[in-house]
């Protein structure tokens, strides 16, 4: 990669680096509020694994809105066509956005797995690497998704009304909330539609130090993001932030 790109990517990185650490709200809420319902989740379904995925699956997709916003914030400041007139190319500016908020996620999932080790009775079985992959995996999905919608949605309210549905959503279909084996039979039959079905098996399966039930829903979690970053890539070329984009 020439060096050029890598400064221009580094500075972008920087920049976006800077605006989380002076708005660090939705990561604090989003560590304290998984942590008390942890425990109350515990007490109720009392299988620790359950409940930790669960919970870290269904506020990391709250979070996503986090990586929405790095891009939506481009609109609101009117600050995008002062992006696109600089030498930065598209996938530089959307590397330099990325990177902070990928690291955002990864240490919101990171805490939350060390909680539950720590408090909720958490016990990974195996080596680290599968957990260590599952996370990747998840954080590179929301990644995608958080981005595209970056450039679907027009206004902040749109994105939180999207993000919250999502998580519902997500979390609910994806046997987040409640075990699989106790869902009825047609959220069952849906389930596999629902992203959070393949992050809560392939953590709880990277808990279980099952390998191989990690990798196949961490590929096709990677191969959403891909999709998904390759529409952001579409979207952001064709100008987004412009009025005249529909």
């Amino acid at each position: 990669m020439p060096r050029e790109t890598l400064h221009r990517i580094a500075v972008l990185a920087a920049h976006n680096v800077l605006l989380r650490r002076r708005d660090p709200a939705h990561l604090v809420s989003y560590l304290v509020m998984p942590m008390v319902l942890m425990l109350v989740f515990k007490s109720m379904l009392g299988e620790p694994a359950q409940v930790v995925t669960g919970l870290l699956v269904m506020f990391s997709v709250l979070s996503m809105a986090d990586v929405a916003t790095a891009g939506l914030a481009e609109r609101t400041w009117h600050t995008w066509d002062r992006l696109r007139a600089t030498r930065a190319r598209v996938p530089e500016i959307m590397i330099g956005k990325a990177l902070p908020v990928f690291a955002v996620l990864a240490l919101q999932q990171v805490v939350l797995l060390a909680y539950g080790m720590m408090v909720v009775g958490l016990r990974p079985a195996g080596t680290v690497w599968p957990l260590a992959l599952a996370v990747a995996a998840w954080c590179f999905a929301l990644l995608g998704v958080g981005t595209a919608l970056a450039g679907v949605v027009r206004s902040q309210g749109e994105l939180s009304t999207l993000c919250n549905i999502a998580a519902l959503s997500v979390s609910a279909l994806g046997g987040a909330l409640v075990p699989y084996a106790m869902m009825p039979a047609w959220a069952q039959a849906i389930a596999p539609v629902s992203p959070g079905y393949w992050a809560t098996t392939m953590l709880q399966a990277a808990v279980r130090g099952d390998v191989a039930g990690t990798v196949r829903p961490a590929a096709v979690l990677v191969g959403l993001g891909l999709a998904a970053g390759a529409f952001a890539w579409w979207r952001f070329g064709k100008g987004w932030g412009r009025g005249s984009l529909l």
